[in-house]
């Protein structure tokens, strides 16, 4: 198994990512590229989970997101036109520190802290597992 990790920091508070990336409404492909609103399906939207369809340009897969741990999402893979298998996404949020002494920022007035997600993937098509690290806007 292969792993990758990407980074990515942004001014987003862990709130706000979250709220961006379980956000399942009309105009997702402005953040996700690969989720246009005619694939886009909620089968269901509990307070803590979503089984959603996604997906553009002839792909699309079924995914199960879980966020019950609000620092974490899961998304499996639950059915999909191309994939085989199952395939499995974790972004994890992590406040970063912010200055050079180590404290947290983030009152009024001072810079806000920073997130970041590491995403786990199986790749069906390489038959292994992908970990990206993953701080975003």
């Amino acid at each position: 198994m292969s792993t990758i990790h990407m980074h990515q920091t942004t001014t987003s508070t862990p709130e706000q990512f979250l709220a961006a990336l379980i956000d399942f409404g009309p105009g997702r492909s402005k953040l996700f590229g690969n989720s246009a609103d005619e694939y886009l399906k909620v089968h269901h939207r509990g307070p803590s989970d979503a089984d959603v369809t996604e997906g553009s340009g002839g792909i699309w897969e079924r995914l199960h997101y879980d966020w019950s741990d609000r620092t974490r999402v899961v998304m499996k893979t639950t059915d999909s036109n191309v994939w085989g298998g199952s395939s499995r996404h974790i972004y994890t949020f992590t406040p970063r520190r912010n200055d050079r002494c180590g404290r947290r920022r983030g009152t009024r007035g001072q810079e806000p802290q920073r997130v970041g997600a590491r995403v786990h993937t199986w790749d069906r098509r390489l038959g292994k597992s992908i970990s990206k690290h993953r701080q975003g806007h």
